[in-house]
């Protein structure tokens, strides 16, 4: 038995054996088997990579060329700037605004760079071992999971390649991240990426960022603020502290603890910052705050520029420089809130407007009885708006009615008449009878024009006297005198452009002008004659700082010396003691100034436009609807020149260095002589009336007074004597 067993297990073993032998005896043929495994393999691997690299080279074809890659040129916001340096608004495809890495603050690298790339200052544009784990997620998944994407990545897709879900975007984004680094410093790449990054709700930009969501500069946020727009990074919409604020917060918070984990933060300081409400203090960014009536008129002027200079206004980050001073332009919004209600309350309560309420309902009632407004303030030497409002509320009108509005501007046309006549021969001392007249319309139907009190004193009134009072009987005789079209070519050499019409109605301001243009043209007054037209851009620079467009003052002489110096004399009158006088006499304002008010028939429109040595402002006050009145009373001294004079006491109260001239500009060619009240020539000693007033020399009366002459018994005994 135990043979057998041993047998038996010889014989297993031997089998064993035999078959362990059998093995090796086929193993002579087992090298051409390894060698023809390995050779598929490598041809396997060869028709890999070779495949894969005709996949490569294909998405090559669709890479951003090196140029685009040496400049990159994203669409940056046109920022616009006042005089004084303010930021009036920005206009923007993407708002977005160009930041320098030095002025962005640690505290925003360090959270970009804690919870988006760790590794960045370390790799060269990919993170392979962040790549594996993420393939391998994507592997298990069969779906794109995570993305692994570094911060240069996420500048790639952010600049050439969007959002789509594909391998193809992957390896897109990690060949153009590796150019980019070889192209860009690190911190040049961060500040691209928070240049150009979009941070949700219209911010495109870190700067725009901060403005959007802290209304602060970029380089004033803090260590909270910056978690909180980085945050937003991982899902704009999501995490938008506008529309979700509980995850925005919890958001940030996320990211103040990747800091600590980063050592950017201690525990205590992570304790304490993530207690912290988000405190946003939001702007919108579409939203013109500081003058919108002058910026979108500036924005129609760059419009028609853009062409010319070949630039994009709303993505190629211009800086354009204005002559709007956000001083001036503060007083004139604070003199409008002052006064517009008290206007606003007067003229609702007219029967009129009363009825609309009842027929139409309230929303009509609110629209067709709101008072509107015009008013504008330029430097005269330069042309420069210093300041322009168009209407009451921009974000329901955007009709700027400064520039756009055609209106009649009553008795404020009344110096382009004078002016005529004082620049052909007409004195201040020029005599008209204060009479009733008829005059014949175009039509054939008779005209008989009435003074604003419906009175006529019958009196011979000189032409100063006419214009302190705006007498109208006066104004149509002077007219028919030196005819319309001379008075129409005056107001064309002092920029009227609207259509004109030669007829006597002119002379009370019958004809519709621009309230930009005539408030323009009586900045000549104030300028020694000289139009200077005006304007609201001084420069435009480039993203680089380049200068691209410089507007310097158009000028133009208009006048005479003598004929603007006695104009602004006749006007200053206007204002000591004519329809202007409540300017000095209800809202003490002392300057030197002339100007002259302005009424339309029924009330309709209210004006009153003045002039200082440093500056010419003017008002409308109105309701869009002509057909609808201001009301009984509402004079431009009632109406209008309560703005004026608040306005122009404040600018001067509170603004140092706006006066910059003391005296309007005298005039050589230009005496004053005594004259007698009754003859109009030179006075005598014995002329029992006289006044002295202005005259061009060239027409000045040479002889003396013949009616008031020496008593002839003491010129006979003066000659028996001798």
């Amino acid at each position: 038995m135990k043979r057998k067993r041993r047998t038996n297990t010889g014989s297993i073993s031997r089998t064993k054996i035999k078959k362990t032998t059998g093995t090796q005896k086929g193993s002579a043929s087992s090298p051409f088997r390894l060698k023809t495994t390995t050779w598929i393999g490598i041809a396997g691997a060869l028709i890999f990579l070779l495949v894969f690299g005709l996949y490569l080279y294909s998405l090559s074809k669709e890479l951003p060329p090196l140029e685009k890659l040496e400049r990159i040129d994203p669409e940056i916001a046109t920022v616009v700037y006042s005089a004084d340096g303010e930021v009036l608004h920005s206009f923007f495809t993407f708002n977005r605004t160009y930041t320098p890495y030095e002025k962005i603050p640690k505290y925003v690298i360090d959270a970009l760079i804690s919870t988006e790339d760790r590794d960045f200052f370390n790799h060269w544009g990919i993170n392979l071992t962040g790549i594996l784990r993420a393939l391998l997620v994507d592997l298990i998944h069969m779906e794109l999971k995570q993305g692994a994407s570094t911060i240069t990545m996420q500048l790639a897709r952010n600049l050439y390649f969007g959002y789509a879900q594909t391998f193809d975007r992957k390896i897109k984004e990690a060949l153009t991240a590796i150019q980019i680094e070889r192209t860009y410093s690190k911190e040049e790449i961060l500040s691209m990426y928070l240049n150009i990054t979009f941070f949700g709700n219209h911010a495109y930009g870190i700067r725009a960022a901060a403005k959007r969501y802290f209304n602060k500069d970029v380089e004033d946020l803090n260590v909270q603020e910056a978690a909180l727009l980085i945050g937003i990074l991982k899902g704009q919409t999501y995490y938008s502290p506008i529309r979700h604020p509980e995850r925005a917060l919890k958001r940030r918070n996320v990211v103040l603890s990747m800091m600590m984990d980063n050592g950017k933060l201690t525990r205590a300081e992570f304790d304490s910052l993530k207690q912290l409400p988000l405190g946003l203090d939001i702007t919108d960014p579409y939203k013109m705050k500081i003058a919108p009536y002058f910026t979108e008129y500036v924005r129609r002027k760059l419009n028609k520029l853009q062409d010319s200079l070949g630039v994009n206004i709303y993505e190629d980050g211009l800086r354009i420089y204005t002559t709007l001073d956000t001083r001036v332009q503060k007083y004139m919004e604070m003199s409008i809130a002052k006064h517009i209600d008290a206007i606003q309350e007067r003229v609702r309560r007219q029967s009129v407007f009363r009825k609309i309420k009842e027929e139409l309902g309230d929303s009509a009632y609110e629209s067709i009885s709101k008072v509107q407004l015009a008013f504008t303030a330029i430097d005269p030497h330069n042309g420069h708006i210093l300041a322009m409002v168009g209407g009451r509320d921009f974000s329901k009108s955007k009709w700027n009615r400064v520039t756009q509005m055609m209106r009649q501007p009553g008795s404020a046309f009344k110096p382009f008449l004078y002016t005529a006549a004082i620049d052909n021969g007409y004195s201040p001392a020029s005599k008209y009878p204060d009479l009733p007249t008829v005059e014949f319309n175009p039509d054939s139907t008779r005209w008989t024009p009435q003074n604003y009190n419906g009175a006529f004193s019958g009196e011979m009134v000189t032409l100063r006297e006419a214009l302190r009072k705006s007498l109208n009987s006066v104004a149509v005789r002077l007219i028919a005198d030196i005819t319309p079209q001379m008075v129409i070519k005056y107001a064309r050499e002092m920029g009227i452009t609207t259509p004109l019409h030669p007829y006597s109605s002119l002379a009370l301001g019958s004809a519709d002008v621009i309230p930009l243009e005539i408030i323009s043209a009586y900045g000549i007054f104030a300028n020694n004659g000289v139009h200077v037209y005006p304007i609201a851009i001084t420069r435009i620079e480039d993203r680089n700082g380049n200068v691209i467009y410089t507007q310097t003052p158009r000028m133009k002489e208009a006048l005479s010396p003598e004929t603007t110096y006695i104009m602004n004399d006749m006007l200053q009158t206007v204002v000591n003691r004519g329809t202007g006088a409540r300017a000095r006499t209800v809202f003490k304002f002392y300057e030197k100034a002339g100007g002259k008010t302005g009424t339309t028939n029924s009330y309709t429109d209210a004006w009153f436009i003045g002039f200082t040595p440093d500056m010419v402002a003017g008002i409308w006050v109105g309701l869009d609807d002509f057909k609808y009145s201001l009301g009984r009373g509402m004079t431009g001294s009632v109406a209008a020149l309560p703005f004026w004079a608040d306005f122009m006491k404040m600018v001067y109260d509170s603004i140092p260095d706006i006066r910059k001239h003391k005296d309007f500009p005298q005039a050589s060619g230009v005496a004053r002589l005594k004259i007698c009240a009754e003859t109009n020539l030179l006075a005598t000693p014995y002329c029992p009336e006289t006044y002295e007033e202005l005259f061009n020399l060239k027409y000045a009366p040479s002889k003396k007074c013949d009616k008031h002459q020496e008593p002839i018994p003491y010129r006979k005994k003066r000659r028996h004597i001798f």
